[in-house]
């Protein structure tokens, strides 16, 4: 795992709104997103906090690191699906125009088949 594109990107944490479904954090699911790492959004929806911001730029809490040189998520195992859906370009052998985007917008080049090689 420690040749994962993904650990040495994170822009897509830094790209996007994270909205999710309320039943996907603490309380109500125990191992879900912690409380106080999500905002309220709409009526049934949260955000990360950090993706949600029009007055600072967007990253979410829960990434530490650098984006384009080392970067991980505090709250992997418990992250909402919005990014558990959001595939890295090629890991599954197929493109993924939202990696390319938000790589796109921190200066970094697309993810290729390559990037996969072990």
């Amino acid at each position: 795992m420690a040749d994962h594109p993904c650990l040495r990107c994170g822009a897509c944490c830094a790209a996007f709104r994270v909205a999710f479904h309320w039943s996907e954090a603490q309380p109500h699911r125990p191992d879900g997103v912690p409380a106080h790492l999500a905002q309220p959004l709409r009526r049934h929806e949260l955000a990360m906090r950090g993706t949600d911001d029009a007055l600072a730029p967007l990253r979410c809490v829960a990434l530490d690191g650098t984006v384009g040189s080392a970067a991980s998520c505090r709250i992997y195992a418990s992250r909402p699906t919005p990014c558990r859906e959001l595939a890295a370009a090629w890991e599954t052998g197929e493109p993924s125009p939202q990696c390319d985007r938000a790589r796109a917008a921190h200066g970094l080049a697309p993810l290729t088949p390559a990037d996969w090689a072990t």
